[in-house]
């Protein structure tokens, strides 16, 4: 309230209003002690006389300062009452348009009743990880509050949403479930967050209905618990659900509905499925149009339904039950319709249609259920009697059956969806979401109302007692005396509420035949009135009590309240629907007796056995005995967690948006005034020591200022402040009463305001002086210039004389300077020579030292590496038959394996398939990406053919420009003639007027001509220049939706690997021996070059998994291994054999034929060489070519001579048989006939087969030929039809047609000749590569036969031959090529990828070394022409880039290593392809060396494509090392102290839930920008890919810091807009140091350049509004209205943003098309280019240091 020394002159006031609840007043006279009255003037201007309560005089409570107006936090108010509270939230709500405000632990959330953009992704990615009170409220960040408090406690955490009908309970609860399922992550195979979320719609539609107050209330309570396991990702959920209100199945109320399923089956009726339900419209059931108010605005009942059905299906309901379930609905529906007249049984008959159809839906006896609805059953002693039923008893027994029905499949679905949310790990914690009703009052109020009020005070009592708990931890903690806060306890209400709910009376009463409502009142008044406080009596009534609540007094109607208590329903029904066929329903009614009720438990205890025939009713508890079971579960349940509080308000009854009149009410009911209370009870300002001396330095004076701030503080404040209670002393606060941050801030305003006017007086004294002065000299300058003429002739003399003495001076100084400087030189010449011969001998004395010492010690490395060897041979030799014995021993057990793994075969084969469909997939990607760059191909040459089109324009425009260029000479000329008869004149004035009107003239007629051509000429390059920023456009984006394609295809291999994995890891049971003789024939086993890399080792893995897994299978692969080998073997020793025999056969050739042979191979292997050579720089080799025709001719003799040697092969087998038979001439007569014969005839018929097979040969070959011939011939037939059809066509158009349809002909011929050409050039080149092959083989065979059948004088000069093309090739190929032999291509990888570490051996490596050793390798692969070593070198490198990366993903200096190497591997494949637009950078040196046998652009966009991955990867590293820096140097740091200090936020200070991390600023930001800055210039990348990376660091910057300054209402005032453009400021010079500030790199910090200015321009009139709006091009609409609103002053002296202003801006930004979106989308990756960057470093030149270990590689 108003003390007594703050009432004076213009103090501000709240009076109270019966209108707007609280006005604003201001005194305008003081008060003084004893005045009746105080004189107001409210805010339109009228004076108003407030009378003082004469009783206890109180004053009315003050308004804070207009600059503590709009705070976060309601207890950083200074004055705290719930007018502040109310003015607070009105201004945050209306002005600012912020729906969320924290009242100390409390979160209140006022409805806006409008979409706002603050629930995005990206909303949620700003506040994750956050501390609470580091961004503005939300309900994000008490849902990342409640998550890092559970995994840094490991505490159960609770948050518990309250609040009445329509203000917004459901929507928070939903978006706190979301936060969760979207930071946390699941854990589980099947995404258990969209489980989560899909339970909200179901529970919507069959437990939310239209209200008078809202369109989607919620008529029950629920209480999720979202279960999280060790690594806190959501493992499940658990649902309990609290008094579902029933009634609204049978009754609604005016403009009110049912519940959402009823008019979503009905409006889905068209549905084939739903045709056996007969429904029809909702206005024919009377269960749902009693409200006459069916249809809620922009919702689709239709549209929702399938929805709901989604929802289900994705729970696991299956499409039957969810039949089922809507069959029982319509039932209900039926139920509703079935009509009562009269007394007695006949008056409901089978001839009642909805009853016919409830009992056919339900498929029980219509017969039996007429007559139960109209009868009902009573048992005495002796007898039991069947009693009819009035009309009303029928009609209440008819809706108490249907609201039960309702009741158990709402308790069933609520089951079956925990099931599906139920997980069978372990939980290690959860977080439960209340979402219960808030306190309600009616102008009727009935048993629900009564159960809501009882769960709200059971509720208010918990927050009552943790709030007391906070205050009492917080002055315990800085060691401030406690003193008893009182609070309200209501324990007494709720004892009173439990008494009236389940005391005796109400027990009893139930159970008597004659109990009434009536009756249970007096019961009640006698009972507890005036008894207790809390009880009371209305006058005008009998049936009817009321309730004090803690928010206010309820009447509650007794009428109806013991029946809904009893929730009775007739035995008889319930046993005619449990005799049903139908299985759903019986489901539904299994186990009723022990079945829980609608709060989902059952009440612990042992229960007595009931007796035979005993009634049901006897042991079921009432509603409101459940009731208290369950709120007392979820009591404990709450207690035993750390609880965080949202109350929803609702802001008015006219569902308007951004209106508020209606919640001081709610706020009493909500608690948040009792926490204000509570505050304002203590010290409710709370300042750090360090906040408090910035901000209040200005009242302290020089002397006072102290070392020790605490203790300046202190005197600071015994001097301010007198009563020491308004303040204490903690630890590392200075806590202080209300009102006393007011007062202080009055005195730092006076002080300020007397400090200006200081200002102002000293700078108009200066600034009047400075005049007086500037006077004064004028005067005295005019009278010296008056008196001095006379003293100038005598002046100039002494200063002739003083310039001629100068120069005598200086010439003589320069002629000793110049001796001197002479003098010098020659003797430091002399001393620099003598300095260095005696260096030059140093340097050759330490050149032979370091030459002999390296020789010995590589004579010492030799001896020791041998050394080693042989031990490590011994050892691993030992090893091994260690080893072998050992598998031997495994092998016997075989069978054991056998057993154990039987029925794997088909576990493997189903892994199998799924391995195959992976790889189809990927398959699939890769043609959809192959499928977009054609499209980009095509797309770019269309571009490519306008880009021509507008040069030739701009050359059309070149032409013109000439032409101007001409006018205007013409121009000059006539204008120079004109002069000259100007010159020479006009005799009369006639003739002068007329010359100045023909130069008028002229000028006119060579001007205009001369403006339209520039006109057009601006026009010309306004649209070339559009038009090439609009191909740039579409190539970015081209480039950007590329990059996103080959990341899903990145993300897609990395989850297939990691299913391998994960398939390895479970189908490993233990270690299985590996057979020694499968393992050795795998390793023999060589891939196909076709394969990738990572389909070789996916091919590995499954043989390693298949081979591990089954036993059986293992050894029926080794038996067929064992059989190949042996077919193997016998294959090759049958070729050696014949091998051998012909080379015996061939010794026994005259030499003299051999060597004439020979010669003429020799001579046809130059030609061909030569030929080679001639035809090397025409590419490819064609039909006609001389290497072409060579290479065939010298097959074909080839081939000729080779079937001449077979038959000679024949003929001397043929001698060598008679010759043997000739030495056995001895023997018969007989004998040695028949085997000459033999021998002859076997000879002979050896030689008809050769030659059958000759002629069967030629006569394939004729064949062929002949059927080519056809085929050829049949094409030439249908393209001359086709020409003669296209000419008879052609000719029936007219002349321009036919050029058109000629021209689109011969454009698709010359196509598919085209086509045809390229099919002819590759199988060229494939004859080609095996021709080469074949030349090879032959001359290896030559040189072979020179070596062993030669003379030494053949030998001699065929090695002299030989020796000189070798040395010619050497000079000319081999040059920068290293030879890496099979084996060591692991050791080779391992050392130069696997095992390199950037940080160590890499620093000193040149930059690209390992790129350029592979290439070097690659090289000498191509001119081996060893195709599958190109292969495996690309794929295995590859791979380990990827691996490495995988391993080391979080390290930027292993990113930027590998990405500046595999950049410069793709350019020396680039530079060295032999395009010729790589080769022309190239030197000659270097143009030789280019591949030879391969062309590798597959691999080239391979490469292109691991760069992008790389980078990506190097920017998320970037991103995440950068984060944590960027808000706290560029936001929180005051890197510039202003004498204004900080906006007094003395609030309570959210707790962080993790210890504060060591503090970043601006130069940590600077100082790790030129860290990775160095890093990729030290290794070596391009610099353009530095210049992208630093863009993108920039952007990153720009994009988090805005981000958070637009969620942080703190930072958005003028002085922290200076400190932030300073920090801007910082990183432009850093920019402009590294000479990167160009290349759009600087434009990425505009628009927090522009948010900035727009911090500290002027926000108030029209001519502001539109500056904002030119100003501001870099910001969205979005963003610039969202600063504006948050934009708060920090000192009396700023203003805030006028509502002028405010709407101006918004008036001349509505016709921007922008993104809607609030944030920038911190997560942007640019497209990355990367241009040809060759290397000028020459490959033979290339030393490799010892340190990298690859001394096996061999350069050639």
């Amino acid at each position: 309230t108003l003390s007594r020394e703050c009432a004076f002159y213009f103090a501000r006031v709240w009076i109270p209003d019966a209108v707007e609840v609280w006005r604003s007043a201001e005194l305008t006279k003081d008060y003084s002690p004893g005045d009746a009255a105080l004189q107001l003037q409210l805010e339109d201007g009228s004076e108003l006389e407030y009378k003082l309560n004469p009783k206890d005089n109180t004053l009315p409570p003050l308004r804070n300062p207009d600059i503590l107006v709009g705070e976060n936090d309601l207890t950083a108010l200074s004055y705290l009452h719930e007018p502040a509270v109310l003015h607070n939230l009105r201004v945050r709500f209306i002005d600012s348009k912020l729906i969320y405000t924290y009242c100390g632990i409390i979160l209140v959330a006022i409805n806006p009743y409008e979409s706002l953009p603050i629930y995005g992704e990206d909303i949620i990615s700003a506040y994750s990880g956050q501390n609470m009170g580091d961004m503005d409220p939300h309900i994000f960040a008490v849902a990342e509050e409640a998550y890092k408090q559970m995994a840094r406690d490991e505490r159960n955490q609770s948050i518990i949403v309250s609040g009445e009908s329509g203000a917004g309970k459901t929507v928070s609860a939903k978006y706190a479930m979301r936060y969760f399922a979207t930071v946390s992550g699941s854990s589980t195979e099947a995404s258990v967050e969209e489980r989560i979320l899909a339970s909200s719609p179901i529970m919507e539609a069959i437990g939310n209905a239209k209200t008078t107050r809202n369109d989607n209330s919620s008529r029950f309570g629920k209480y999720i618990e979202i279960g999280f396991d060790r690594k806190y990702h959501i493992i499940g959920a658990n649902m309990r659900t609290y008094l579902l209100e029933k009634s609204r199945v049978v009754f609604q109320a005016s403009e009110e509905r049912n519940y959402h399923i009823f008019y979503q089956l009905c409006a889905s009726t068209h549905l084939p499925e739903f045709k056996a339900l007969q429904l029809g419209s909702t206005d024919e059931f009377h269960y749902t149009n009693q409200g006459t108010s069916p249809i809620i605005d922009e919702v689709d009942d239709a549209q929702e339904m399938q929805t709901t059905r989604r929802a289900f299906s994705l729970l696991g309901i299956h499409e039957i039950q969810q039949l089922d379930l809507f069959r029982i609905l319509a039932a209900i529906l039926h139920l509703g319709n079935v009509e009562v007249t009269g007394r007695g049984s006949g008056n409901c008959s089978t001839e009642n249609c909805h009853l016919t159809v409830f009992c056919e839906l339900m498929m029980v006896s219509c017969e039996s259920m007429a007559h139960w609805l109209c009868h009902k059953k009573l048992k005495t002693a002796t007898e039991t009697l069947n009693k009819p039923l009035a009309k009303t008893e029928a009609v209440d027994g008819r809706d108490a059956l249907a609201k039960h029905i309702y009741a158990r499949l709402f308790n069933w679905i609520v089951s079956q969806i925990n099931k599906a949310l139920r997980s069978s790990s372990v939980q290690h914690s959860f977080i439960g979401v209340l979402d219960i009703y808030g306190f309600e009052t009616f102008e009727i109020n009935s048993f629900e109302q009564f159960c809501i009020n009882y769960a709200n005070e059971k509720l208010q009592q918990q927050f009552n007692l943790h709030v007391f708990k906070l205050e009492q931890e917080e002055y315990m903690k800085e060691q401030i005396p406690w003193t008893l806060i009182d609070f309200y306890d209501n324990q007494p209400c709720i004892n009173l509420i439990e008494e009236c709910m389940v005391s005796t009376l109400i027990h009893a009463l139930i159970h008597m035949p004659k109990g009434s409502d009536g009756s249970w009142a007096q019961k009640l008044y006698n009972t507890h009135l005036k008894k207790s406080a809390h009880f009371d009596k209305p006058r005008m009534s009998n049936k009817a009590f009321i309730i004090h609540h803690f928010a206010d007094r309820v009447e509650y109607q007794c009428e109806g309240f013991l029946e809904k208590n009893k929730d009775t329903v007739n035995e008889e029904q319930i046993n005619v629907l449990k005799s049903s066929k139908f299985a759903f329903l019986l489901e539904l009614f299994q186990d009723e007796e022990n079945a829980p009720g609608p709060t989902g438990t059952v009440a612990s205890g042992r229960t007595k056995m009931p007796r035979v025939g005993q009634s049901l009713r006897d042991h079921k508890k009432s509603v409101g005995l459940q009731f208290r079971n369950s709120l007392n579960l979820l009591m404990d349940t709450l207690n035993a967690t750390t609880p965080h509080y949202v109350r929803c308000i609702k802001p008015n009854d006219h569902k308007s948006p951004l209106m508020l009149d209606r919640a001081a009410q709610q706020l009493r009911a909500c608690g948040v005034l009792e926490t204000v209370r509570i505050s304002a009870a203590g010290f409710p300002s709370r300042w750090t020591y360090q906040e408090f001396f910035i901000r209040y330095r200005v009242l302290m004076k020089q002397k006072d200022v102290l070392s020790d701030k605490k203790l300046t503080c202190q005197n600071v404040l015994e001097q301010l402040i007198q009563d020491s209670d308004k303040y204490k002393f903690g630890k590392t606060k200075i806590f202080f009463r209300a009102g006393q941050v007011a007062y202080l801030e009055k005195l730092r305003a006076d002080k300020l305001r007397a400090a200006c006017v200081q200002i102002q007086k000293t700078i108009r004294c200066w600034l009047s002086r400075k005049k007086y002065l500037r006077l004064r000299r004028a005067t005295i300058t005019i009278q010296r210039y008056g008196n001095c003429f006379s003293l100038r002739r005598t002046k100039a003399a002494v200063v002739i004389q003083k310039y001629q003495r100068m120069c005598a001076a200086r010439r003589l100084y320069q002629r000793k300077r110049a001796a001197t400087v002479l003098l010098q030189r020659l003797l430091r010449g002399h001393t620099a020579r003598l300095r260095y011969r005696q260096l030059r001998y140093e340097q050759k004395v330490v050149v032979v030292q370091r030459w002999v010492r390296s020789w010995l010690a590589r004579l010492r490395y030799r001896r020791t590496l041998q050394a080693l060897v042989y031990l490590q041979c011994c050892a691993r030799r030992m090893l091994a038959r260690r080893e072998l014995k050992k598998l031997k021993i495994e092998a016997r057990s075989v069978e054991h394996y056998k057993k154990l793994n039987v029925g794997m075969e088909n576990k493997i084969m189903q892994l199998q398939r799924k391995v195959d469909d992976q790889h189809k997939e990927n398959r699939e990607l890769l043609e959809r990406l192959i499928v977009v760059e054609s499209s980009s191909v095509s797309e770019l040459e269309k571009l490519h053919s306008q880009l021509e089109a507008l040069q030739g324009v701009e050359e059309d425009a070149r032409h013109l420009g000439d032409q101007v260029s001409t006018l205007e000479e013409e121009l000059g000329l006539t204008r120079e003639e004109l002069e000259r008869n100007r010159k020479v004149g006009c005799s009369s004035k006639n003739g002068s007027l007329f010359w100045h009107y023909s130069i008028v003239v002229t000028l006119k007629v060579s001007f205009f001509p001369l403006l339209n051509i520039h006109l057009f000429t601006d026009k010309l390059q306004k649209a070339h220049q559009e038009l090439i920023e609009h191909l740039q456009t579409d190539l970015n984006e081209e480039r950007t939706r590329y990059q996103k394609l080959l990341t899903e295809h990145l993300k897609l291999e990395e989850l297939h690997a990691d299913l391998i994995s994960e398939r390895e890891h479970m189908s490993k049971p233990g270690h299985v021996r590996t057979d020694s003789a499968y393992s050795s024939n795998e390793s023999q086993y060589t891939h196909c070059s076709e394969f990738t890399g990572s389909e070789v080792s996916l091919q590995g893995q499954e043989e390693e998994l298949q081979g591990a897994v089954d036993v059986g299978l293992l050894l029926k692969l080794q038996r067929r291994v064992a059989e190949l080998e042996q077919e193997k073997l016998n294959l090759q020793s049958e070729w050696d054999s014949r091998e051998e025999q012909l080379q015996q056969d061939h010794a026994k050739v005259p030499r003299q034929e051999l060597e004439s042979d020979n010669k003429r191979l020799k001579k046809d292997l130059n030609d061909l060489r030569v030929s080679l050579s001639l035809g090397k720089g025409s590419g490819r080799a064609s039909p006609g070519a001389p290497a072409y025709n060579v290479l065939l001719e010298q097959l074909s003799s080839i081939t000729e001579e080779l079937e001449v040697r077979k038959e000679e092969v024949l003929l001397l087998r043929t001698q060598l048989v008679n010759l043997e038979a000739f030495k056995y001439k001895v023997k018969t007569n007989i004998d040695r006939l028949d085997g000459e014969l033999y021998m002859v005839y076997e000879g002979l018929k050896e030689t008809n087969r050769l030659l059958e097979s000759q002629l069967q040969t030629e006569r394939q070959d004729h064949a062929e030929e002949l059927q080519a011939l056809r085929a050829q011939l049949q094409a030439l037939r249908e393209e001359r039809d086709q020409q003669q059809e296209l000419l008879t066509n052609t000719l029936k158009l007219p002349q321009d047609g036919r050029v058109h349809t000629a021209l689109q002909h011969e454009i698709s011929r010359l196509t598919r000749h085209n086509v045809d050409l390229m099919e002819q050039m590759d199988k060229q080149d494939k004859t080609i590569r095996k021709l080469k092959k074949q030349l090879k083989m032959y001359m290896k065979k030559v040189e072979e036969s020179d070596r062993e059948f030669f003379s030494p004088i053949l030998d001699n000069k065929a090695s002299e031959a030989l020796s000189s093309v070798s040395i010619i090739r050497k000079e000319r190929h081999c040059q920068g090529m290293l030879e890496c032999r099979k084996e060591d291509e692991s050791k080779l990888l391992r050392a130069l990828i696997t095992d390199l570490k950037p940080r160590g051996v890499a620093v000193s490596l040149i930059p690209g070394l390992p790129a350029y050793i592979l290439f070097m390798c690659l090289r000498h692969a191509d001119y081996t022409n060893n195709d599958q070593q190109v292969c495996t070198l690309l794929n295995s490198s590859i791979n380990s880039i990827k691996n490495v990366l995988k391993k080391k993903g979080d390290d930027f200096e292993t990113a930027s290593f590998w990405l500046a190497n595999t950049c410069r591997l793709l350019h020396c494949l680039k530079q060295y392809s032999g395009e010729e637009a790589f080769t022309k950078h190239n030197t000659p040196q270097q143009n030789e060396q280019c591949l030879l046998n391969f062309d590798l652009a597959e691999y080239r966009q391979v490469l292109s494509d691991l760069i992008i991955q790389i980078y990506q990867q190097l920017i998320k590293c970037m991103e995440s090392i950068l984060q944590p820096m960027i808000v706290a140097g560029m936001l929180e740091q005051e890197t510039i102290p202003v004498v204004l200090g900080l906006k007094p936020t003395g609030l309570r200070k959210r707790t962080s839930s993790f210890p504060e991390e060591s503090s970043y600023t601006l130069d940590s930001i600077l100082k790790q920008l030129e860290s990775f800055h160095s890093t990729l210039l030290q290794h070596g990348n391009d610099t353009d890919l530095v210049k992208q990376v630093v863009k993108q660091q920039f952007y990153f910057i720009c994009a988090v810091t805005l981000n958070s300054l637009l969620l942080r209402k703190d930072m958005c005032s003028w002085s922290k807009g200076l400190q932030i453009r300073y920090n801007v400021s910082q990183l432009e010079e850093w920019l402009m140091d590294k000479g990167i500030q160009v290349g759009g790199v600087r434009e990425m910090l505009e628009p927090l350049i522009q948010a900035t200015k727009l911090l500290q321009v002027n926000k108030k009139t029209e001519e502001d509004a539109k500056a904002i709006a030119t100003m501001c091009t870099a910001l969205t609409a979005t963003q610039i209205v969202k600063i504006l609103n948050l934009y708060t002053p920090v000192n009396e002296f700023e203003e805030r943003v006028s509502v002028s202003c405010m709407k101006s801006v918004q008036a001349l930004l509505k016709d921007r098309q922008e993104s809607p979106q609030l944030l920038m989308d911190s997560k942007t990756v640019f497209p990355i280019t990367f241009p040809f960057n060759p290397s000028h470093v020459a490959l033979e030149n290339i030393q490799i240091p010892a340190s990298l270990n690859i001394n096996f590689l061999t350069r050639l």
